[in-house]
């Protein structure tokens, strides 16, 4: 998490995770101050940008190497 948040130019306002209890508890070290949102649908339009990722990944019963998946990720961007 402390990567990503570097990588942005300022501190978010809100931050929308699943409810795993990790985020909960890596979010309140270090960014105390800002909004958690956890609930299963928030987080939807995140989660559907990766479907044509996961369906080919269930069709090939997940990529068959590191070089696959680059390549077949490269053509989504």
């Amino acid at each position: 998490m402390r990567k990503l948040l570097k990588k942005q130019r300022r501190t978010p306002r809100v931050m929308v995770t699943d409810k795993l209890k990790s985020y909960a508890a890596a979010k309140r070290e270090i960014m105390p101050g800002v909004e958690h949102r956890q609930h299963k649908g928030l987080n939807n339009r995140a989660e559907n940008s990766h479907q044509p990722t996961r369906l080919r990944e269930r069709q090939m019963k997940r990529f068959k190497s590191a070089r696959h998946a680059q390549r077949f990720l490269s053509t989504l961007d």
